[in-house]
């Protein structure tokens, strides 16, 4: 049988950019033994321009990880790079199946991801995005430009990295309903709450740990005060439900105010604290949330500690589904962005995605 090839285009070379070639390089030979699948890198870009394959093969990924490596830029290297190609303009003119978008997040506009975005979609590109800037401000627009398009957007790199939000939300409850959803979806604040309760120290000197430690940014405000989460629970609500809601529709609140007699009386009660991002459906309607909650110690939610990230989903027929663990970190959005990428191209999967 043929290998289905994949033609893909990387936009945006951060961390998270180049670990996923170095992924698509790595796992060539299992990805085509397993899934009768080859992936081929065509293109990728960054601000300075693009680096783009002359003929009907692939970029040289060792050699163009080593060119980055020693400090050169895509526009830069060899006989592919060409300077000041503008993104929009290299996807209105290349042949490819794909774009991986992990562009920094945007939650003001959305913008430059959400150009690439329709400008993939238009061009019959499927988009996996690590970038939840655009899907979580435009995602109706978004998602009905892709089916109008008869094509998809698939995002669980922008849904807690490597935690497989989506896939058991989706793909494991078919034929099932969910109701409901509880998730701790946010590394930093959930290393806080855990610093605070198992070792009573405050919430400052948790968080000043936790930045040292790089777990925290030098300016958290998207993390401690519960902007990340909501965000994640708004895609999640969206994919899962089947909905088309906003930050707008998130009742939120973060952990900055939390004290240590907060923590100290949930203990005394036999609960911890955690910032929950919760997503509900009842009569036809869903309600999102974002909170400290105390949870009492036989929640599945209870155990997870320091960065670690979890969600639970209650369903009517399969019950409680609780999945926790996936790596916080670039190479483990990075390997979300492959998964993604292998789902795209399996016929089995992709209704469900």
């Amino acid at each position: 049988m043929t290998a289905e090839i994949k033609r893909i285009v990387v936009c945006g070379l951060g961390n998270v950019g180049k670990d996923f070639i170095q992924l698509v390089g790595d796992r060539k030979e299992l990805i085509e033994t397993k899934y009768n699948l080859t992936l081929k890198i065509v293109a990728i870009a960054e601000i300075g321009g693009v680096a783009v394959v002359k003929d009907n093969d692939s970029l040289p990924i060792i050699r163009i990880l080593e060119h980055l490596e020693d400090g050169g830029k895509v526009e830069t290297f060899e006989i592919y790079g060409q300077k000041g190609v503008k993104v929009k303009d290299l996807l209105e003119s290349i042949e490819a199946d794909a774009l991986i978008e992990t562009t920094p997040t945007n939650l003001e506009d959305g913008e430059p991801a959400k150009t690439h975005i329709m400008t993939a979609l238009k061009n019959g590109m499927d988009v996996i995005s690590a970038n939840k800037g655009p899907l979580v401000l435009f995602y109706k627009e978004l998602n009905d430009y892709a089916k109008e398009k008869g094509k998809k957007i698939y995002m669980s790199a922008a849904t807690a990295a490597a935690l497989p939000t989506l896939d058991v939300g989706i793909i494991s409850t078919a034929g099932a309903k969910v109701t409901s959803f509880e998730g701790i979806l946010n590394g930093t604040t959930n290393y806080i709450l855990s610093r605070m309760h198992k070792d009573q120290c405050s919430y400052e000197e948790a968080l000043k740990e936790a930045q040292k430690l790089g777990i925290a940014e030098s300016n958290p405000k998207l993390d401690v005060e519960g902007y990340d989460t909501s965000n994640k629970i708004v895609l999640i609500a969206n994919k899962v439900f089947d909905e088309s809601l906003s930050i707008k529709d998130v009742e939120r609140k973060g952990i900055t105010e939390i004290t240590f007699d907060d923590i100290a009386k949930a203990k005394n009660d036999n609960k911890v604290i955690k910032l929950v991002g919760t997503g509900r459906m009842e009569n036809c309607r869903c309600t999102l949330r974002c909170a400290p909650k105390a949870l009492e110690m036989d929640h599945p939610l209870s155990a997870i500690n320091y960065s670690e990230k979890a969600i639970s989903f209650v369903t009517d027929t399969m019950g409680r589904i609780t999945v926790s663990g996936g790596k916080s970190s670039p190479r483990g959005a990075a390997a979300a962005l492959l998964k993604d990428i292998i789902h795209s191209a399996l016929f089995s999967l992709k209704q469900l995605l």
